[in-house]
């Protein structure tokens, strides 16, 4: 049987096979090892990206506990100022209240050395006058009456001028 154009069925055939032989063994040396490459460069980014968002997930959380750590630091600073503002004030009290009884104290001292003072002064007058009187009396006794009173009267007045100034 000739056939057309001349083409020979059993070279088509042959060169079917090959190119089918030939692809399957590109299949196979080519194809499945670069296929299995691809695959596993694929999951390895794959796992890399969930081993980030799982490290993401974490920094999160961790970044939310340091937040509320935060905040309760912060609490914590205002209760201890709240507290150190109340012992301030409770010291500055109890300060003001030593002051006070100091200077209560104080002022209780030089009320009781005025009043030693003026008792001092006046019986250091009284004796004075005493002594005054005393030698009036001898005057009086020793000399003129009128004499003696008119220089009893000088020495009062003078005493007088002396106590008011």
């Amino acid at each position: 049987m000739e056939i057309p154009l001349n083409i020979d069925w059993q070279q088509i055939l042959l060169h079917v096979f090959n190119f089918i032989i030939l692809t399957g063994g590109l299949y196979f040396l080519l194809y499945s090892p670069i296929k299995k490459f691809i695959d596993s460069r694929e999951q390895y980014y794959k796992d890399l990206d969930s081993q980030a968002n799982a490290k993401l997930e974490t920094a999160e959380k961790l970044e939310q506990e340091a937040k509320a750590k935060i905040a309760n630091t912060d609490n914590e600073i205002k209760e201890n100022r709240t507290k150190a503002e109340a012992e301030l004030d409770a010291y500055i009290e109890r300060q003001k209240a030593e002051a006070n009884a100091k200077a209560e104290k104080i002022l209780s001292d030089a009320r009781d050395r005025a009043q030693a003072e003026k008792r001092s002064v006046m019986e250091s007058a009284e004796k004075e006058i005493i002594d005054i009187t005393k030698a009036v009396a001898a005057k009086m006794l020793s000399s003129s009456t009128d004499e003696a009173y008119s220089q009893f009267l000088d020495i009062v007045e003078r005493d007088e001028r002396n106590d008011n100034s």
